[in-house]
C-alpha cells in the first residue's frame, strides 16, 4: 500500500503538480463551458503541460487502476479509495483542476485539425476520466460529469480517421498514408460511423500506418475503461448516459471485422477481448444488466438501436436514417448483431420475447423498396423469428397477416419476401400452450394460401408480380406441406383453405396516402395489427382463372411472373397439360414486350426438359421457338437460334442399327416429325433459320452426313426436312446417296406429301452438279409423275420447281426453250383433259373432282413457266371451268366483262373445282395484262353477288396479288375489295383484311377514300379474334409507317360513320349504294361501336394530336353550327351531339395533365431516387406549362363558340343544349374557380354552369352517401368530377389524421359485399347474407375516435398484452411521462371508443 501510495506521490508532483497551478479563472471558464470549448493557455504553460502529457496520462492511468471497485481488496476498500482523494488533497491537487486538464486533452484530441498524438493524448485522457469514475467517492468529489461523460465516451468516432478506413479497404489494414477528412462531407450512401458531419471546409490531414496503429490501441484502450466502468458504476439514475453509451457501442460495431467467431457469454474477461465490435457487443450485454436501470427498458432502447444495424441504415441522434451500401463488412455486423438479439432471448427468455417481436414488427414497417434490401431484410426476420415460441410464432403470423395488407406498397411486397423465408424453415407443430385462436396460423398452408396468394390481386402490380413469382417457387421448396398447398389453390378436392381474396383497390383506398415516409423513425412500440380478415375461399377454376388472365396483365413484370407460375403449375401437374394452358405460354412469346418474350422462350425450354416425351409440349416449344427467329427484336432472335440450334442440330448423331436413340435424341427426331406433318406452318420460319446459320458454316461434311444415314430409317421425313434445307449451303454433298434416296421415292407409294416435297427440294438444290444423263433421266421421271396426276398439288408444285432447277442454265433462252417444251407438253395434257370434261355432253356427269383439281393446278403452274404457251383456247377451257358456255367454245365466244361469274356458273361443276379455277384464271392473268383488264370487272361483280364463300374468297386473293403486279390497274377495285371486310362470312373478313394489310404495307394501296374508314370498322367486328387482328395490323404495323393516320381521319369519323354528307370538305367521296349500306354506324342502337372506334383512335394520339384535334373540330364542326354552315335538322342535331359526347371522353384529356395526377395514386418512388423525383418535378412543370396553353387555347377558341351555339340551340329549343350543358360540366370541372371568368361574355351561361356544377356536387354526394349506406353493395357511383359519364369513380378521401403512425387499409366495403355475394350465389344451396349497417356506414363521431385509415373492426393493439403502450422515441424519458406531457410526435395516444 505504501509503495503504491509513494509511486503515484512522485507521478503527480513530477508531472502534474506545476501545471494544475494555472489560473482559477481558466479553470473555471471550462466548467463554466460545460466542457464544450477548449478556453486558450499561455504558450508556455501549454507547451510545458502537453510534452510529456502522454506519457503521464499513461503512467497515472496505470496507478491509479489498482483503486478502482473491481481491482481492491475485499477488506479495507474505504481506506484504499480515501487516501486517493486525500492525497489530492494533501499535494494541492485539485478534482475540478484535474478534470479540467483531462478535459482539455480530450476536446483537443475531438479536434478534426488534431494530430495522431494529440488524438491519442485525448484517448487517453478519456480513459483516466473513465477511470476516475469508476473509483468510489467519484461522486462525492463531485468528478461526474454528464456533457465531459458523453464527450468521453464517444471519442473513439471522433478520433479515428473516417476516410482513411475507406482507403484501408484498398491499400490494406496498415496502409502507410490515409486520408483524413476530405474538405466537404460525402453525401452518398457509405459504410461510415459518424452521421452528422461538418459541412464546414476542414484541413485535410494524413496520418501514417504508425499513426493509426496507435490510435487504434488507444480506442481500444478507452473501449475498455467504459467497460470497467459499467462493471463497477450502476446507471440506474443515469438513463441519458446508459442511453450515450448504447449508442456509441452500436456505432463501434462497425469499426473493424471481427476475426474468428464471436462469443456473447456475460463475464467475459475484457483483456481477452481483442477487436473493437466484441468489446461493443459485451458493452451492449452489461447494459442489458439490472445494474443500469429496468431491464424492459435497457433491453428496448439496446433492440431499438440494433434495429438499424438489422436494417442496414444509419441513424444518428436526430434526422431520417440513411441508407448503407451492402457491403460485405455492413451484412457481417449485421449477421452479428441479429445472433446477439438471439443470444439475449435464449438467456432472459420470456423477459425479452415481448421485444423481439416489437423489433421485428418495426423491421417490418421501416423497409425500403429496393431488392437487395429486402432480401436481406427478410432473412433477418426469419432468423429472429426462428427463436420465437410456437405461441409468438403464431401472434407473429397473424401481425403478418395485417401487414400483408397495408396501403403501403413496399409492406406489402416485403411480406411476400418474408412468407417466401418462412415457408424455408421447418413446419411449426401445434402445441398445448397455443390459443386455439392462433392455431391455424402455424402451417405452412396458411403462408401460401392467405398470405402469398391473397397478393395476387393486388392493386400494385409489382405486388402481384412478386407474389405470382414465388408461388411458383413454393413448387420446388422440400416441404411436402408447403407443395400440398399449392396444389389445393387449383384442385377441385381441396378441403378447407384461407385464400384470401381482396379488392383491387389497395393502393387507393382512404389512408392510403396518410402513412409516414419511408425512412421515417417510429417509436419502438408494438405495432399490432387486428381485425377479421375475410378469408373467401376461392374455386380452383376461378384461382386458374384469374392465373391465366395475369398472364396477359397490363404490366410486363406481372404476365413475367404468371407465365413463371403458370409454367410452375403445368411441371409440377398441379394443373392439367393441356393445349390450352400451353397455347398461354407460346402466345407470350409473341408479346409485345421484349423481356415477356425471353421470359416465355426460357418457360418453354424449362418445360421442354421437365417433360420431354410430351407431344403436347413439343408443339407448344415449336409454335413458341421457331416464329420468334424472325422477331423483329434481334436478341430474341438469337435467343430463338440457340434454343433451335441446342434442341434440333447439336444431337444429330450417325445412325446406328446397334444403338438406340438416346431422351435429347430422340426428343429431336419427334420435334422434326412434327415440323413435317403436324406444324407444317412453321416451315417458313423455320427456313428463315437455316439462313442465319448456314453464314455461321454450322452445316459440315460430317453432318449432312449424319443426316444421310438417318433417310431409311422410321423418322426419315426429319431428316429429309433438315437436308432440304441443308443442302444449299454445304460444300459437299454425297450425291450417290440423294440418287437412291430419289429412286426410292420414285417407286415407292407409301411417302408423305411432305417428305416428297422435301426431297424434290433437295434434288432441285444439288441439280447443278449432276450430269447430263443424270438430269434426263430425273425429268423423264418428273414428267411421267406429273402425267400421271397421282400426286398432291404440293407435290406438283415442287414438282415444277424441281423441273425448273434441272433445266435451269446460263443462258436464258435456252432454259425457257427447256420449260417451254416440258411445260408446253403438260399444259396440252391439261387441255385434252379438260376439254373432255367441258366439251363432251356427258363429261361433267362422270366428273372426278380430285382429278379435275389437279388439272386446273397443274395448268396454272406450269402457265406461269411458259406464258407464251398460253393459247386463247387454254383460256377459254378455264373460263367455261367458271361457266356454262362451254358448248359455244367452239365459236371462240368471250365471257361477257359486265357479268359476274355466277350468272354463267356450270351446275354440274362444284365449288371447290371452280374455286380453283378462278386460282388458275389469276396465274393466266398475272402474264397477260390484257386478261388483267378483260377480268377485273368480273371479279370485282362477283365479290358483290357471288355466293360461294370459297369462289369470292379466291377472287379477293387473285385481285390482291394482281395489285402487286398492276397496281394501277388494279386501284380503282379497292373499294370493292375493302367492302368485303363487312361480308357475311368470317374467313372473307379476315382473309381481306390480311391481304390489305400486306398491300398497305408495301404501299401499293395508299388511305384514299373509303378504305380507312372501312378498315377502322373491322374494330367492331362480331367475331373478336377479327377485331384483336384489326387492332394489331393497325397499331404494329400501319401506324408505324404513318404516325399521323388516325388523326388525319378522325374528324372525318364521325361524319362517315353517322352516314352525313352535307358538310362541304368532309365524307364527300363517292359510295356506293352497297357501300353505304354496309359500312354505315348511324343511329342511337349503333352508338357504343361508334364510341368503341373513337376511343381506340384517342387512345392512340400523342397529345399535340389530342391538342389539336381539339381545335379541329372546335373549326370545322361547332363554328360551323355556330355560323348555320350546316343545317340544325334532325341529322345536324345527332351530329352535333356526337360531337360534345367526343370532345367530353377522357381520351381527349391530355395525358402530360391526367397522368400525373393518376400517378400521384400509384406507388410512391423511394426518396433517395433522385431520378425518380427529377421526373416527377419535370412532370409537374410539363402540367403547368401545358395547362396554360390549353387553358388560353379553351378561352380563345372555344368559350365563344359555345356562347354562339348556345344561344342559337336556345333560340330553336333544341335538345342538343342539353349534351353542351353535359360537355361544359364535364371540361369546366378542371376551371371550378373561374366559371365567371372565363364566362363574362355570357354571364347567364357562366350562373348557369356554376349552378349545374354545384348540384351536380351536391348529387354525387348524395349518392356516395346513398351507396355507403347500401346493404346490397350494387348501388351504381356517382360520376365524380373531371371524369366522363361512365368512367368509373374514384374514391372519396376522407380528412387527414393527426395519428401519424401507420394504420392498415380501409377495406373496400362494396367490392367485399359485391365478392361475398358472387361467392355464394356460386355454392350450391347458398342463401344471401346481408351485411350488418355497422360494416358499411360510419356512426357520426366515429372518424375522430380512431385514426382516419382504420376501419372499424380493426384496431392497433399495442402491447400484445404485456403492458407495453408507454415507449417512446429517440428523445422522450419517462420523466417526461411522469410529468403529463402528451408527446403527440412520439407516442401514438390510441383511445378505445368505448372509453372515449
Amino acid at each position: 500500500m505504501s509503495v503504491v501510495m509513494k509511486s503515484f506521490e512522485r507521478l503527480v508532483l513530477a508531472h502534474l503538480k506545476d501545471p494544475l497551478q494555472f489560473a482559477i479563472t481558466w479553470v473555471d471558464a471550462l466548467w463554466d463551458s460545460e466542457f464544450t470549448e477548449v478556453e486558450p493557455l499561455d504558450a508556455t504553460i501549454e507547451e510545458e503541460f502537453t510534452a510529456n502529457g502522454d506519457k503521464a496520462l499513461k503512467q497515472l492511468y496505470k496507478c491509479l487502476l489498482p483503486y478502482t471497485a473491481d481491482e481492491q481488496p475485499s477488506a479495507g476498500s474505504d481506506d484504499v479509495s480515501q487516501s486517493i482523494w486525500v492525497l489530492f488533497g494533501e499535494n494541492g491537487v485539485s478534482t475540478k483542476s484535474l478534470v479540467a486538464a483531462l478535459s482539455f486533452f480530450v476536446l483537443v484530441g475531438k479536434a478534426k485539425t488534431a494530430t495522431a498524438q494529440q488524438k491519442v493524448s485525448g484517448l487517453h485522457a478519456a480513459s483516466v476520466y473513465l477511470l476516475l469514475l469508476g473509483i468510489p467517492g467519484s461522486i462525492a468529489n463531485k468528478i461526474f460529469h454528464q456533457v465531459l461523460f458523453d464527450t468521453c465516451s464517444d471519442m473513439a468516432s471522433c478520433c479515428w480517421p473516417q476516410e482513411s478506413g475507406k482507403k484501408r479497404k484498398k491499400d490494406g489494414p496498415k496502409s502507410s498514408q490515409a486520408e483524413g477528412k476530405r474538405a466537404k462531407p460525402h453525401r452518398k450512401e457509405a459504410e461510415e460511423m459518424d452521421v452528422d458531419e461538418d459541412p464546414e471546409e476542414e484541413e485535410e490531414v494524413h496520418f501514417s500506418g504508425q499513426d493509426l496503429v496507435k490510435i487504434r490501441e488507444a480506442v481500444v484502450h478507452l473501449v475498455r475503461s467504459l467497460l470497467r466502468l459499467l462493471q463497477t458504476l450502476p446507471l440506474k439514475d443515469k438513463p441519458q448516459s446508459a442511453s450515450q453509451c448504447i449508442r456509441i457501442f452500436t456505432k463501434l460495431m462497425y469499426f473493424e471485422p471481427i476475426i474468428g467467431e464471436i462469443t456473447f457469454a456475460a463475464g467475459q474477461d475484457i483483456t481477452k477481448l481483442r477487436s473493437i465490435p466484441e468489446l461493443a457487443f459485451y458493452g451492449l450485454r452489461l447494459l442489458c444488466s439490472p445494474n443500469h436501470g429496468d431491464e424492459k427498458e435497457s433491453l428496448r432502447s439496446v433492440f431499438h438501436r440494433l434495429l438499424y444495424v438489422i436494417l442496414m441504415m444509419n441513424k444518428g441522434d436526430r434526422g431520417k436514417p440513411s441508407l448503407l451500401v451492402p457491403s460485405q463488412a455492413v451484412l457481417s455486423t449485421r449477421d452479428n448483431a441479429i445472433h446477439f438479439v438471439s443470444h439475449i432471448v435464449d438467456d432472459l427468455k420470456e423477459l425479452a420475447l415481448p421485444f423481439l417481436l416489437i423489433l421485428l414488427q418495426h423491421v417490418c414497417f421501416q423497409m425500403v423498396e429496393k431488392n437487395e434490401y429486402r432480401m436481406h431484410g427478410a432473412q433477418s426476420v426469419g432468423m429472429l423469428v426462428s427463436q420465437l415460441p410456437c405461441a409468438d410464432y403464431a401472434s407473429f403470423i397473424k401481425w403478418l397477416s395485417g401487414y400483408s395488407r397495408h396501403t403501403k406498397m413496399v409492406y406489402r411486397l416485403f411480406s411476400v419476401d418474408v412468407v417466401m423465408v418462412l415457408l424455408e424453415q421447418p413446419e411449426r407443430s401445434p402445441e398445448e400452450s397455443v390459443d386455439p385462436e392462433l392455431t391455424p396460423f402455424l402451417p405452412h398452408k396458411f403462408l401460401i394460401q392467405s398470405l402469398l396468394f391473397g397478393q395476387r390481386v393486388d392493386a400494385s402490380p409489382t405486388v402481384r408480380s412478386h407474389a405470382l413469382a414465388c408461388l411458383a417457387q413454393c413448387l420446388d421448396l422440400p416441404s411436402l406441406n408447403a407443395t400440398r398447398a399449392v396444389h389445393d389453390l387449383f384442385s377441385s378436392t381441396s378441403g378447407t383453405r384461407y385464400t384470401v381474396l381482396e379488392s383491387e383497390s389497395g393502393e387507393g383506398s382512404p389512408g392510403a396516402h396518410q402513412t409516414q415516409k419511408t425512412y421515417r423513425s417510429l417509436p419502438f412500440r408494438t405495432v399490432e395489427i387486428t381485425g377479421n380478415s375475410d378469408h373467401a375461399g376461392c374455386d380452383a377454376k376461378e384461382n386458374l382463372a384469374l392465373l391465366i388472365r395475369r398472364v396477359a396483365d397490363s404490366k410486363i413484370n406481372v404476365r413475367k411472373s404468371a407465365l413463371q407460375a403458370l409454367v410452375g403449375l403445368l411441371k409440377h401437374g398441379v394443373i392439367p397439360m393441356s393445349l390450352e394452358n400451353l397455347a398461354l405460354v407460346s402466345e407470350r412469346c409473341r408479346d409485345p414486350a421484349l423481356s415477356v418474350k425471353k421470359k416465355a422462350l426460357q418457360c418453354l425450354g424449362e418445360l421442354l426438359t421437365a417433360k420431354p416425351e410430351c407431344s403436347m409440349v413439343q408443339r407448344a416449344w415449336l409454335q413458341g421457338v421457331v416464329p420468334a427467329v424472325v422477331d423483329t427484336e434481334t436478341s430474341v432472335q438469337e435467343k430463338a437460334l440457340e434454343a433451335l440450334d441446342g434442341v434440333l442440330l447439336s444431337h444429330v448423331k450417325q445412325h446406328s442399327a446397334n444403338r438406340y436413340l438416346d431422351a435429347s435424341q430422340q426428343l429431336t427426331w419427334d420435334l422434326l416429325g412434327l415440323l413435317c406433318h403436324e406444324c407444317q406452318n412453321l416451315s417458313r420460319y423455320f427456313s428463315r433459320a437455316f439462313t442465319v446459320w448456314s453464314k455461321q458454316n454450322k452445316f459440315t461434311p460430317s453432318f449432312v452426313s449424319n443426316l444421310i444415314s438417318h433417310t431409311e430409317t422410321d423418322h426419315a421425313a426429319g431428316a429429309w426436312l433438315l437436308l432440304s434445307k441443308v443442302v444449299s449451303s454445304s460444300p459437299k454433298m454425297p450425291y450417290g446417296k440423294i440418287l437412291d434416296a430419289w429412286d426410292h421415292m420414285v417407286s415407292s407409294k407409301d411417302l408423305s406429301t411432305a417428305t416428297c416435297c422435301h426431297i424434290l427440294s433437295v434434288m432441285g438444290d444439288i441439280a447443278k452438279h449432276l450430269n447430263d444423263d443424270t438430269k434426263d433421266r430425273i425429268v423423264d421421271d418428273l414428267m411421267s409423275w406429273l402425267k400421271s396426276f397421282d400426286s398432291s398439288l404440293e407435290v406438283i408444285t415442287a414438282c415444277m420447281e424441281t423441273l425448273f432447277q434441272l433445266g435451269r442454265s446460263e443462258d436464258v433462252k435456252q432454259t425457257q426453250a427447256f420449260m417451254n417444251q416440258h411445260c408446253g407438253e403438260l399444259l396440252s395434257v391439261c387441255e385434252a383433259y379438260l376439254s373432255g370434261i367441258i366439251l363432251s355432253e356427258n363429261g361433267a356427269e362422270n366428273l372426278n373432282e380430285q382429278l379435275m383439281v389437279k388439272h386446273l393446278h397443274t395448268l396454272g403452274v406450269a402457265s406461269l413457266h411458259c406464258p407464251a404457251k398460253v393459247g386463247k383456247r387454254t383460256v377459254l377451257l378455264v373460263e367455261s371451268v367458271l361457266t356454262s358456255h362451254g358448248d359455244k367454245l367452239a365459236g371462240c365466244e368471250e365471257l361477257p366483262s359486265s357479268l359476274p361469274l355466277s350468272q354463267f356458273r356450270a351446275n354440274s361443276l362444284p365449288t371447290k373445282v371452280r374455286a380453283h379455277g378462278v386460282i388458275t384464271l389469276g396465274k393466266l392473268c398475272l402474264q397477260h395484262s390484257e386478261l388483267t383488264q378483260k377480268y377485273l370487272p368480273v371479279f370485282a361483280r362477283e365479290l358483290e353477288v357471288g355466293t360461294e364463300v370459297a369462289v369470292r374468297n379466291n377472287v379477293v386473293v387473285v385481285m390482291c396479288d394482281l395489285c402487286v403486279r398492276y397496281t394501277n390497274m388494279v386501284e380503282r377495285y379497292i373499294p370493292n375489295i375493302s367492302t368485303c371486310l363487312r361480308d357475311n362470312e368470317s374467313v372473307i373478313r379476315e382473309q381481306t383484311l390480311i391481304m390489305l394489310t400486306n398491300l398497305l404495307q408495301e404501299e401499293f394501296v395508299k388511305w384514299k377514300g373509303s378504305l380507312f374508314f372501312h378498315f377502322v370498322t373491322v374494330m367492331v367486328d362480331p367475331v373478336p379474334a377479327i377485331a384483336s387482328l384489326c387492332e394489331y395490323c393497325l397499331v404494329h404495323l400501319l401506324l408505324k409507317k404513318n404516325p399521323a393516320m388516325f388523326s388525319q381521319h378522325f374528324v372525318e369519323c364521325i361524319f362517315h360513320f353517322n352516314s352525313y354528307s352535307q358538310h362541304k370538305a368532309y365524307n364527300r367521296f363517292p359510295q356506293s349504294d352497297r357501300e353505304k349500306v354496309r359500312f354505315s354506324l348511324k343511329g342511337a342502337q349503333n352508338r357504343e361501336k361508334r364510341f368503341q372506334i373513337y376511343r381506340f383512335l384517342l387512345e392512340h394520339f400523342t397529345d399535340a394530336q389530342r391538342f389539336n384535334i381539339t381545335n379541329k373540330i372546335n373549326q370545322t364542326i361547332l363554328a360551323c353550327f355556330a355560323d348555320e354552315d350546316l343545317p340544325l335538322d334532325s341529322d345536324g342535331a345527332d351530329i352535333l351531339a356526337e360531337t360534345f359526347r367526343v370532345l367530353s371522353l377522357k381520351e381527349m384529356k391530355l395525358q402530360a395533365i391526367s397522368s400525373t395526377a393518376a400517378g400521384a395514386t400509384g406507388e410512391e418512388p423511394e426518396e433517395e431516387n433522385m431520378a425518380a423525383m427529377a421526373k416527377v418535378v419535370l412532370q409537374a412543370a410539363q402540367k403547368k406549362v401545358i395547362s396554360q396553353v390549353q387553358k388560353k387555347a379553351f378561352i380563345e377558341n372555344t368559350i365563344p363558340i359555345i356562347i354562339a351555339l348556345k344561344n342559337l340551340l336556345e333560340q330553336k329549343r333544341s335538345p342538343v343544349l342539353k349534351d353542351l350543358m353535359a360537355y361544359l360540366q364535364v371540361t369546366m370541372q378542371d376551371y371550378r374557380s373561374e366559371v365567371k371568368e372565363f364566362f363574362a361574355g355570357d354571364e347567364q351561361l357562366g350562373a348557369e354552369l356554376e349552378f349545374n356544377l354545384k348540384t351536380f356536387e351536391k348529387e354525387r354526394e348524395m349518392a356516395e352517401q346513398m351507396n355507403n349506406c347500401s346493404l346490397g353493395g350494387d348501388a351504381n357511383p356517382a360520376t365524380p368530377p373531371g371524369s366522363v359519364r361512365g368512367s368509373p369513380a374514384p374514391r372519396r378521401s376522407l380528412p387527414a389524421s393527426i395519428f401519424s403512425t401507420p394504420q392498415p387499409p380501409r377495406p373496400n366495403l362494396q367490392a367485399q359485399m359485391f365478392a361475398k355475394r358472387s361467392h355464394s350465389d356460386r355454392r350450391p344451396g347458398a342463401k344471401s347474407t346481408a351485411l350488418t349497417l355497422d360494416l358499411s356506414v360510419i356512426p357520426k363521431g366515429d372518424a375522430h375516435d380512431r385514426a382516419i385509415s382504420t376501419p372499424k373492426g380493426i384496431t392497433f393493439n399495442l402491447t400484445f398484452g404485456e403492458g407495453l403502450s408507454a415507449i417512446f422515441g429517440d428523445r422522450t424519458t419517462s420523466s417526461q411521462l411522469a410529468e403529463g406531457d402528451t408527446m403527440e410526435n412520439s407516442v401514438l395516444n390510441l383511445v378505445p371508443s368505448e372509453q372515449q
